[in-house]
């Protein structure tokens, strides 16, 4: 180490004050963005439209349809396998979009639930 103790910290001297600034907007943005993805709708079907689920971003189930064709008393397990594959897409996109959007604020940085 040189004379006079350690200088200029691992980020080369930059102002904490600006960093902590920078992080505390990044945040908010993310708020933001989190609220609004939690506001949106995503939908998805299965069986050939037959069934079709809405979840929203909080991944909740909020609207299921179910095509009265596809109520056969004879095949209960098929109709139970495609409320759920609708489902479990309708999830999936909502997952997606948010990583997607995540991603983009963060520059591909994994936060790890920091915000």
């Amino acid at each position: 180490m040189a004379k006079g103790g350690f200088r200029g910290g691992p980020m080369g001297g930059m102002n904490q004050a600006a960093m902590l600034k920078q992080a505390q907007k990044m945040q908010q943005e993310m708020l933001k963005m989190q609220e609004e993805l939690q506001t949106k709708t995503y939908t998805a079907t299965a069986g050939g439209g037959m069934v079709k689920a809405t979840v929203n971003g909080s991944h909740n189930l909020v609207a299921l349809e179910i095509n009265p064709e596809a109520v056969d008393p004879e095949d209960v397990e098929m109709l139970q396998d495609m409320v759920m594959a609708a489902v479990n897409e309708a999830m999936r996109t909502a997952e997606n979009e948010a990583s997607s959007t995540m991603s983009k604020l963060t520059g591909g940085l994994n936060l790890g639930g920091l915000f």
